[in-house]
């Protein structure tokens, strides 16, 4: 068993790690198992997986990262949301997940179930991520407990300087290290993470990435989380849009500088948001060796 947290206090090599979403048939499964697989040469520190809207695969989840650990060597992290389950079933599942040595866990709050706009807690559940975080600290004390971070502010905070009391109240509740949300402009993630030293957070925090591969579907996730694009930036992928190979070129050439840069400036490691492919991620991962 390896925890992430024991890793990123060695220091040494930034951590480099995945993150995919369990898919809703067996046929996908089989596909996601083989991008993965493909993935195990660049040596990851680890990989996340997601739940689906409002829960919905839960089993799958618990499932996938069972077979990256065992099958496939590799590290697993599994996420673990407020959304759709109370406490006991919350438990199960820490209970399940450590049956199979699985002790790394991403702790959010998740998105509200598909239908609605606003996040209500279920009866006998968690409001806030925070209590999350204090419930598996409280129930499993051994686990390693990443959470999310948002550089450019959570889109439903009041203010930056609120989001980053809420953030502090979370890592004061048991969080090992912070991911961040995707972000596109690094000053934004070195503004923040000089932020939230001054704040008293002294968790390392790992960089968010996701290439741009598709202007349409970029657009909307921006949208979703409160994430900007760069004028300069969507203007050049706006430019070549009916061109997806085009499109494909510029995004990975933009994270392949994104990383590059963060690597300079000691980023305590790098999380890429894949969509479930191994070709961009795999094709960056060898880019920044190269200019390395």
């Amino acid at each position: 068993m390896m925890r992430i947290s024991d890793q990123l206090k060695a220091g040494g090599r930034p951590t480099l790690s995945f993150e995919f979403f369990p898919p809703k048939d067996d046929v996908g499964f089989w596909d996601l198992y083989k991008t993965i697989e493909a993935l195990k040469p660049i040596a990851p520190t680890y990989v996340s997986v997601t739940y689906g809207a409002g829960g919905a695969t839960r089993r799958k989840t618990i499932d996938l990262v069972e077979r990256i650990k065992n099958d496939l060597g590799i590290e697993p992290m599994a996420h673990l949301t407020c959304v759709g389950a109370d406490r006991s079933e919350i438990a199960h599942v820490l209970d399940e997940l450590k049956s199979h040595h699985i002790e790394n866990v991403l702790a959010l709050r998740g998105d509200p179930p598909l239908g609605q706009k606003s996040f209500v807690a279920t009866e006998g559940g968690f409001r806030y991520a925070s209590e999350l975080v204090a419930f598996i600290r409280e129930r499993r004390d051994n686990f390693c407990i990443a959470a999310a971070c948002y550089p450019e502010g959570h889109p439903e905070a009041p203010s930056r300087e609120a989001d980053l009391e809420n953030l502090k109240r979370k890592v004061d509740a048991g969080v090992d290290f912070l991911i961040t949300q995707l972000f596109f402009d690094n000053a934004d993630f070195l503004s923040f993470r000089e932020r939230a030293e001054r704040a008293g957070i002294r968790v390392p925090i790992v960089a968010g990435i996701m290439p741009i591969l598709s202007v349409k579907q970029i657009k909307k996730f921006t949208e979703m989380c409160g994430a900007k694009i760069p004028k300069a930036l969507l203007q050049k992928v706006e430019a070549v849009e009916t061109d997806a190979e085009a499109v494909r070129h510029l995004g990975m050439y933009h994270a392949t500088q994104q990383c590059l840069d963060l690597l300079r400036e000691g980023v305590s490691g790098i999380h890429f948001y894949t969509l479930n492919r191994s070709t961009a991620t795999s094709a960056i991962c060898q880019m920044i060796k190269a200019s390395m």
